[in-house]
């Protein structure tokens, strides 16, 4: 699914328009009868008063709809509007539409509508079309019910937050929902860090908008989830064995960190590789070939870290990184690696923690290369980022300048392309963030990437896609505080089949 710019999303809804033969009222209907549905669901037994703060544009005439269905169907609803010189035209049908029985009342500084603990706020003040920070009245009924404890519901977005760029006055005015429902393509403020205390939980509605002109959208922004085609693991063939899913080579593991070792292992099998090696510390061969048996073991000569880098003649694929430690040799071990693999490498842990360190050494990336950092071992990479959109741009410049992928692990990872294509991920949940989960990840990612009929970004948007899967179906069993990295392991099997087409 592609994520579309605010103009692009004002354009969408005017192609619309114009392809269905609709007006602008009659889509405006459309989202309202979405967003009273929506409701319905929500606040089904709801007996307190609900307020709508509407605004003079579309979003303001979005909120004067759905207080008009909301009276039909027998809730206590009142509006306040926000003085303005003008309103748009769809706002204008809309006031006219709305029945005397609703109280409406103009909002006004000295007289802010009281709002008490049970209260349901809707917030159509204003939408996609804000380009500019709040102020004056607006900034103060926005205040105003931040400062209350009610219900807050935003309608597209929650007033004062931009829809694809940092705010222009930081620290200013936002409304903080509880919920967010918007309609067609997510919006990419809602899957930020920085924008979570405004957005709430959000939720997408689908309202019929033209799926051609989203076809033909031009935009870096897409948003990966369970149905997308482009990402399922192709069925296996009835006559394939071991060799034909691909012989990986995992390097990891150090004193005190093998567990590190045996959970990528684990997540390498569990991923459908065909074989799997791990060269491990020589004091972790006991630890890992007793918990993965069914794995081969190569051991360093060094008893605690790894220093040495086997012959690469039998692999498809090499990861490395898990619990692998920063020593020096270990560092000469990573850039031998660089120098002389010609196969698909996967670098995560402590092996991206050495490329932040030894910087010259992201020269020597093999186009491709799928890379896992989390957003500490991403700054180390790169530079400490203003925001999260920044982020981002940092992002897309790494991956096309080094014709890599980057996996940037969070609550809606991030997959760089080395095209500058960045897709957002849809699955996984707060329990994953555990010791470990980064690790059954790399695991993951390689086993993808020994598969000889998936490409990288392919193998690298289908692993992060899978190992999410994998913690909602673990946390639906364990709950999010009881879910264990282990678990993740347990549950990669069943995700990959829901995946498999």
């Amino acid at each position: 699914m592609k994520i579309l710019t605010a103009a692009q999303t004002h354009q969408l809804d005017q192609a619309t328009v114009q392809a269905q033969g609709i007006t602008s009222a009659e889509l405006m209907e459309r989202a309202a009868q979405a967003l009273a549905e929506w409701f319905y669901g929500t606040f089904p037994n709801e007996t307190s008063e609900i307020l709508v703060l509407c605004g003079p544009g579309n979003n303001g005439g979005d909120g004067l709809a759905l207080a008009r269905l909301l009276h039909r169907a027998g809730y206590a609803v009142r509006v306040a509007l926000l003085p303005a010189e003008k309103q748009s035209a769809d706002w204008q049908h809309n006031r006219q539409r709305l029945p005397a029985a609703v109280p409406v009342a103009a909002l006004a500084a000295g007289a802010l509508p009281p709002l008490g603990p049970g209260a349901v706020v809707v917030d159509a003040l204003f939408g996609t079309g804000l380009a500019r920070p709040l102020a004056g009245l607006a900034a103060a009924v926005v205040a105003h019910l931040n400062a209350a404890p009610a219900r807050v519901v935003a309608v597209d977005l929650p007033s004062g937050l931009l829809a694809d760029a940092p705010q222009p006055a930081p620290g200013g005015p936002v409304v903080r929902a509880a919920h967010t429902v918007s309609f067609g393509p997510p919006k990419l403020a809602f899957l930020l860090p920085q924008n979570a205390e405004f957005v709430g939980e959000w939720h997408v509605e689908d309202i019929g908008l033209d799926q051609n002109f989203i076809d033909q959208a031009d935009t870096p922004w897409h948003f990966t989830q369970l149905a997308d085609a482009d990402v399922a693991l192709p069925r296996r063939g009835k006559f394939g064995y071991k060799n034909t899913f691909g012989h990986a080579l995992l390097l990891a593991g150090s004193r005190g960190k093998m567990g590190a070792a045996v959970l990528g292992a684990g997540a390498c099998l569990r991923g459908g590789v065909g074989l799997l090696t791990a060269h491990v510390p020589g004091g972790g061969y006991d630890i890992f070939q007793t918990t993965r048996p069914e794995a081969m073991c190569l051991t360093d000569a060094q008893a605690d870290f790894i220093s040495e880098l086997p012959d690469l003649g039998p692999y498809q694929a090499v990861g490395i990184g898990p619990g692998l430690g920063q020593q020096a040799a270990t560092r000469a071990v990573l850039e031998l690696l660089l120098r002389t693999a010609t196969v698909p490498l996967v670098i995560d842990a402590d092996a991206l923690n050495l490329l932040g360190a030894h910087r010259e050494l992201l020269a020597l990336l093999p186009e491709n290369t799928v890379l896992t950092p989390h957003i500490g071992e991403f700054t180390r990479l790169t530079e400490k980022a203003r925001d999260d959109y920044h982020r981002l741009d940092l992002l897309r410049a790494f991956t096309q300048k080094y014709r890599c992928v980057v996996v940037l692990k969070g609550a809606y990872t991030a997959v760089g392309a080395p095209d500058g294509q960045v897709y957002f991920n849809s699955t996984g949940n707060p329990g994953m963030g555990t010791g470990g989960s980064g690790d059954v990840l790399t695991g993951l990612v390689l086993a993808l990437r020994a598969d000889q009929r998936l490409g990288p970004l392919h193998a690298a948007r289908l692993a992060v896609l899978a190992h999410g899967h994998a913690g909602d179906l673990a946390a639906a069993e364990t709950g999010e505080a009881g879910l264990t990295a282990g678990d993740l392991v347990q549950h990669i099997g069943p995700a990959l089949r829901n995946l498999t087409v």
